[in-house]
C-alpha cells in the first residue's frame, strides 16, 4: 500500500465523518480543492463512487457506508505497525519453535514453558519432541529456533550454535520392581551398585539417536570396569520405563524420571558417584530470534534460583 494511497484513505474518513469538505479540510490542514481532488483521484482507482454530492450536501453512497469499518480498520492497522516491529524485537510477540528431549518433559520443559508462558503471553510456543543431534540439525537448517539438548561429554557443537547449561542431575536405576530381591539378590535397599547389576540386561539409547546420554552411560561401565549386558533399545524415555515395566531390562534414566510413575517400576540410586547428565539450551549465535534469548534469560533466572540446577 502506498504513501498516496494511505493519504487517501485517511481523506476518505475524515470526509465520511464530518460530511462536509470545507471541515474535513480545516480538520486535515489543508485547503478543499486537494481533498476534493485526492477523494476524486480515490473514487477512480476504485471505479466506485463513494460519496453522493449536491450544492447542499454530502452523504455517503451504501458501498462508501460500508467500505467506512474496512478503511478504519486498516488504518488503525498501519498505525499500529512500529509498535508490533518494537515488540518483535523485543520478542513479546510471535511464535517461538521450540525442540526438546524427551527426558526435560518430567523436570525443567514444564516449568520453562509455564514461565516463559507467563511472562510473554502474546508469544505463541511450537513444541517438538527430538533427541539432540536431530535438534542441532534443525537448527542449522532454521527448522527450530532454539533446542534444549542433551549435552555432549565435551560440549562440542557446531560454531555457529551457542550451547548454555541450565541443569544437571544424577543417572538413577530404573527396573522391575519384580526384580527386587530375586535376580541374584539386589536387594531392596535405597541404593544400588551397578556391578550387582551387570549380569542383568542394560535396556539403552541407541548411539545413532543419543550420543550424548549414551556415552555418558557405557562411558560409566568403563569406570566401574564392568560390560553392559545390552537389552532392549528405545530412544524415548516412556518406551523405556515400558520395556522397564514389563521386565525386559533396567535402564539409567536422570533424577527427573522419578516423577514418572508406573506401576511395576521402580527408581533407585546408584552407589557411589553417579553420572551427571547436563541438560542446557542450544541456539544460533548471531541469528536466533529476540524470543529465543528470551527464553534463554529466563533458563538462566531458573538455574541460579534453584539450587538442583547448575
Amino acid at each position: 500500500m502506498t504513501t498516496t494511497t494511505l493519504r487517501s484513505l485517511r481523506h476518505f474518513v475524515v470526509v465520511a465523518e464530518e460530511l462536509h469538505f470545507g471541515r474535513a479540510a480545516a480538520r486535515l490542514h489543508m485547503t478543499q480543492p486537494p481533498l476534493s481532488q485526492s477523494i476524486q483521484a480515490l473514487e477512480q482507482e476504485l471505479g466506485i463512487a463513494l460519496f453522493n454530492r449536491t450544492n447542499r450536501s454530502v452523504s455517503l453512497t451504501p458501498v462508501g457506508a460500508l467500505w467506512l469499518p474496512h478503511v478504519r480498520h486498516v488504518l488503525d492497522q498501519t498505525e499500529a505497525l512500529p509498535q508490533v516491529a518494537q515488540r518483535l524485537a523485543r520478542g513479546e510477540i510471535g511464535t517461538l519453535h521450540l525442540s526438546f528431549v524427551s527426558s526435560t518433559v518430567y523436570g525443567l520443559l514444564p516449568e520453562l514453558v509455564s514461565r516463559f508462558s507467563m511472562a510473554f503471553p502474546d508469544v505463541e510456543i511450537t513444541l517438538k519432541e527430538a533427541t539432540s543431534n536431530l535438534q542441532v540439525q534443525s537448527l542449522l537448517n532454521h527448522e527450530i529456533d532454539i533446542g534444549l539438548v542433551i549435552a555432549p561429554t565435551h560440549r562440542d557443537f557446531p560454531p555457529n550454535l551457542d550451547y548454555h547449561p541450565i541443569s544437571s542431575e544424577p543417572l538413577i536405576i530404573a527396573l522391575p520392581q519384580t526384580w527386587l530381591n530375586e535376580k541374584n539378590k539386589i536387594g531392596d535397599s535405597d541404593t544400588i551398585n551397578l556391578r550387582d547389576m551387570a549380569h542383568l540386561p542394560l535396556i539403552l539409547f541407541p548411539r545413532e539417536s543419543s550420543p550424548a546420554l549414551h556415552d555418558l552411560i557405557t562411558g560409566y561401565y568403563a569406570q566401574l570396569g564392568i560390560e553392559p549386558l545390552l537389552g532392549q533399545q528405545a530412544i524415548q524415555m516412556q518406551t523405556m520405563i515400558g520395556l522397564i515395566s514389563a521386565g525386559m531390562g533396567f535402564a539409567l534414566v536422570p533424577d527427573s524420571m522419578r516423577t514418572l510413575q508406573r506401576t511395576g517400576v521402580v527408581y533407585k540410586s546408584l552407589y557411589g558417584d553417579a553420572p551427571m547428565m547436563e541438560t542446557g539450551l542450544v541456539l544460533h549465535t548471531h541469528h536466533a530470534p529476540p524470543s529465543a534469548r528470551n527464553l534463554l534469560q529466563l533458563a538462566i533466572q531458573i538455574r541460579e534460583r534453584n539450587p538442583n540446577f547448575l
